[in-house]
This record gives C-alpha cells, structure tokens and sequence, in this order.
C-alpha cells in the first residue's frame, strides 16, 4: 500500500507541472500573437496614410520590380518595332528574353563621353508569331533618340522596343516661370512613360500642364532628404505635385512599371497618371508604390524648394490634410540640348 501511495503522488506532482506549463505557454503565444497584430495593424493605417496623401487615384499603383534606379531595369513596349541603323544583326544575334537584348545595348553604352553605340533594341519574343525569328536581337542606333524612327505598332507586330540614354542624355526641362527643372527620364525603367513624355516634346505647347500643390520638407526631413527620427511623417508631405494632361492629347492610362522606394528628386505618377508629383524627400515609408520615370538633377532641386514654399491654402484630399497653392504655375515641357553629355540651354528644335 505505501508502494502505491509512492506512485500516486509523483503522478499527482506532474499533472500540476503539466498544467502550469501549459498555461505558461497559452501566456507567450498570446502575448507573440497581439504583439504581431498590433504592429500589423499600425503598417496599414501608415501605409494607407501614405497612399492616400498625394491625390485621389490611388487604385493605379502597384509593387512592380523592386528596382533601384535606372541600372537595376531593362523593360520595352510590346507590339512595338522601332527602327534605325543596325549595329548588331538579330538574324546573328539571339537570346532568350528581351532583357538580355536589352542588357546587350546597355553594354554598348558605358562611355563616358559622345553618345552610345547602341540606343535602341528590338526583340523577338513570341515563339508563335515570331517563327524563325523567334529569340531575334536587333541592336539599332537612332539619329534622334529623342524622337525614336517608328517603323510600325499594334498587336500584329510581335516585336518589344525599347530605348536607352546615355550619360547626359534622355534630360528634358520642366519650365516654370520660377525656373527650369531638368529632370533625367528613365526608359529602361518606365518606356510607357517615357513614351509619354516624348509625346509632349512634339507639342508646342503644354497647356493644361502645371503644379498645383506644394508642401517643404517641414521639421520632418533635412535638407539632403532624410527623415529625421521620431519626426511625424506629414503634414507636410515634402512634395510638389501637378498633372501632365495637356488638352491638345488624349491621355491614355499608364501601366504601372517600375516602382522602386522614392527619393528625393524622384518624378512619379500618382497611379496611372497624368497627375504626378517630384519629391522633396526620401518617402521609405510609401514603400514601392508609385512608376517612377524621372529623377530632378540634384543642381535643380532648389527650384522645386522654391515651389514648395509659396503661398498654399489648405485643403482635405481622401480624409488627408494637404496644402494647394494659391495660384497654380504653369509648366512648359522642353527638350534641353545636349552635346556629350554636357547640358545647354534653350530648347532644340531641328
């Protein structure tokens, strides 16, 4: 009998051990669990802050690559052949996909003076409609990049163009009467946009294009764009902000394309466009939501500061408080000429 009690009570010890562990462990996981909730639950209601601030469409944007710039990307336009003197024949030269043709051109164009080798590819990518030429890489070089040499469009042709720009190419001018933005465009990145914009070259005028809203950096960011700790993510939101529909083009949406974390001097659509904005500062927090086809060299930034801080009045955009200026500035699209790499001014136009 005292054998049995012997037995009984280690068993009785360890059901009480049994039961505290259980219950320790019940604690951590729901500790762990609330912990995760709540510093999800903070993302979104940031993240969605974040959205909303620079305009109303804000179903347009998406992830896209997670691209850094302009060196990290080499996207085309589908059902598009551009022509052009060929300097690499694709009947010879073949790859399996358009970013390998397009890293192709890009190789020939690491100099540092004079313009590329090669500024243009084309591509074969459809096994189907391309046939024998199926994997076909045409390295090509245009007389004016700027104004690319269409050969034909639409989606009986199966082959993807794109464009590249050298060092010092590729800069347009925005003109304000408060100065000129140069801003360096991006087709490796974003050719739909760049497309775009080549598109408002030819006009001779911009009318309809302007910027409409202005807020500074703040206290919330320096002066080289970086957000200063504990310091409130907006208001102010650190960017100037206009459209580029013009009423003399019909504005067809664009798709979003690359989407790398914004900086400061990025030029971005707000989804599919044309309202856009340049930033003042580093936005980590927008995470990777808005095509960037643009950056604002670094000389011309004091420019756009000079925007942000003319008169506003406030307004409410989507529940945000935003800052819209008094009198919106007219903007005029430029073409800068350029003579290696070596930015001049005026606009060119022969």
């Amino acid at each position: 009998m005292g054998r049995r009690n012997n037995e009984i009570e280690p068993t009785r010890f360890s059901s009480f051990i049994l039961l505290s562990v259980g219950l320790i462990s019940c604690a951590l996981v729901y500790a762990c669990v609330s912990l995760v909730l709540r510093t999800s639950g903070n993302s979104s209601v940031s993240d969605l802050g974040s959205l909303a601030l620079v305009g109303e469409d804000v179903d347009g944007g998406g992830k896209g690559d997670l691209g850094g710039g302009s060196g990290r990307c080499c996207r085309g336009i589908d059902n598009l052949e551009l022509w052009g003197a060929a300097v690499k024949w694709g009947s010879d030269f073949k790859f399996n996909s358009s970013e390998e043709c397009c890293n192709a051109c890009k190789a020939m164009c690491t100099g540092n003076d004079g313009p590329c080798l090669c500024d243009t590819w084309v591509f074969c990518g459809n096994r189907e409609a391309c046939g024998s030429k199926f994997g076909e890489c045409w390295l090509k070089k245009q007389k004016d990049t700027m104004q690319p040499d269409r050969q034909e469009e639409g989606e009986k042709v199966s082959w993807t163009s794109g464009i590249i720009f050298g060092k010092g190419e590729g800069i347009i001018g925005m003109k304000t009467k408060y100065g000129t933005l140069h801003i360096k465009l991006l087709p490796d990145c974003a050719p739909y946009s760049v497309a775009y914009i080549l598109q408002l070259l030819t006009l001779r005028h911009c009318a309809g294009c302007q910027f409409y809203r202005a807020e500074s950096r703040g206290e919330s960011w320096d002066s080289e764009g970086n957000h200063i700790k504990n310091a409130p993510l907006g208001p102010p939101f650190a960017l100037i902000q206009g459209t580029l529909e013009t009423v003399a083009t019909s504005f067809k949406k664009i798709p979003t394309e690359d989407c790398p974390t914004i900086r400061r001097g990025s030029v971005a659509w707000i989804g599919s466009g044309p309202e856009f904005f340049v930033s003042l500062a580093n936005h980590d927090e927008w995470k990777n939501s808005y095509t960037v086809f643009g950056s604002v060299l670094p000389e011309d930034m004091n420019i756009a500061e000079k925007i942000a801080h003319l008169p506003t009045k406030p307004d409410v955009w989507n529940n945000i408080n935003v800052s819209v200026l008094e009198e919106a500035i007219p903007l005029v699209i430029q073409r800068i000429k350029t003579s290696h790499g070596d930015i001049t001014t005026g606009v060119k136009t022969d």
